[in-house]
């Protein structure tokens, strides 16, 4: 919605959005088409599946392309469809082993059979990946259009020394356990952690419990334009990703959203995500599941203001040069307007969660 969406609207292109408006308790961008539909939470799934294909056919009609998101609805779409774009935007197969509600059998045997979606994916529809590192999954050649921000122009807000914040979904491998017990440990310090973003059902009750003791503040699910501006000020911006094969040679997007607002990043060694920390100078890498290390990154930046300034300045300004979304905006409509001008390939049926297509 605020990457490609915001730059189709801007190209003068209209669009239809299919999504789970309600259910995250989002009102819809008036200038779009909003098709709302269940979201698929844990386990229970199939009603929100069976959703999909009924709301697209219906926000399809007119459509010259149709752009769809995860690959678990990859069989929803209907046969009838403009030309159809398959954003891909994790290592799926790799995603799986921090599905905690999968049995752990079937975890072991989904790998091999989204291999062999993703390869029946290739042939049938146009695909763009989010990362450099997704191009060894396909033979053939894709166009990467990067996790990037929008970055503001403006100095951005100096570090405050009170509070740390953490944007993106919560999740056992997103590190949301040792975010409550880094909470426990600032608290005495003087400093919040500010939790936003949505959580896993396994994880809300522990979330739930620290804010009820006054450990943290939990917001749940923000629009990303407002998260940012939510981070705006703090101490640090979290990243205790875990290591594993999804997040190992991925950038977590939060980590540039962060920089984008001159925030210091504290990120666990994830290698693309400390090799432009320690690169841009912008923040502190810290040992996986290291709470007293990451108690201690961020006791040092609030001890150290000025350094602290100057890191954010410097993520803030790496931010702008390599990871601006209005950099890479123009190639990405531009594709999208080639390709619909082509015709559709049939015969694979796809779906997705959420989806939208240019008309």
């Amino acid at each position: 919605m605020h990457r490609q969406i915001r730059a189709l609207l801007g190209a003068g292109h209209e669009i239809t959005y299919v999504a789970p408006f309600t259910d995250c308790n989002v009102t819809p961008d008036p200038r779009i088409r909003a098709v709302d539909v269940p979201r698929a939470a844990g386990r229970r799934r199939w009603h929100a599946l069976k959703a999909a294909r009924g709301a697209l056919k219906r926000g399809l009609v007119g459509a010259d392309l149709l752009i769809v998101h995860d690959i678990e609805l990859l069989f929803r779409l209907p046969r009838r469809r403009p030309v159809t774009v398959w954003d891909v935007h994790e290592d799926t197969a790799a995603a799986l082993e921090t599905k905690a509600y999968l049995p752990e059998r079937l975890r072991r045997a989904l790998p091999a059979l989204v291999h062999r979606v993703e390869t029946r994916a290739e042939r049938r529809l146009h695909l763009i990946l989010a990362e450099e590192s997704y191009r060894e999954r396909f033979t053939g050649s894709h166009p990467v259009v990067p996790n990037t921000a929008y970055v503001p122009r403006r100095r951005p807000t100096p570090p405050g020394r009170d509070r740390v914040v953490y944007v993106g979904h919560l999740s056992a491998a997103r590190g949301a356990v040792e975010l409550v017990e880094l909470a426990r440990r600032l608290l005495p310090h003087g400093i919040r952690l500010d939790l936003v973003g949505a959580a896993d059902p396994g994880i809300r009750p522990i979330l739930r419990d620290a804010q009820r003791q006054g450990v943290l503040d939990w917001y749940g699910y923000v629009p990303n334009q407002h998260a940012l501006r939510m981070a705006e000020g703090a101490v640090a911006g979290l990243s205790l990703l875990h290591d594993v094969p999804n997040y190992r040679r991925s950038m977590p997007t939060k980590v540039v959203e962060y920089m984008s607002r001159g925030v210091p990043v504290v990120t666990t060694p994830l290698p693309t995500a400390a090799a432009l920390v320690e690169r841009a100078g912008c923040g502190v890498v810290v040992p996986f599941g290291d709470v007293a290390a990451a108690a201690r990154a961020v006791l040092a930046l609030r001890d150290d203001p000025a350094g602290a300034a100057a890191m954010g300045a410097r993520g803030h300004a790496e931010a702008l040069a390599r990871y601006n979304w209005p950099d890479h905006a123009g190639e990405f409509v531009g594709r999208l307007e080639e390709w619909a001008g082509k015709p559709v390939t049939s015969g694979l049926e796809i779906g997705l969660l959420e989806a939208w297509h240019a008309i």
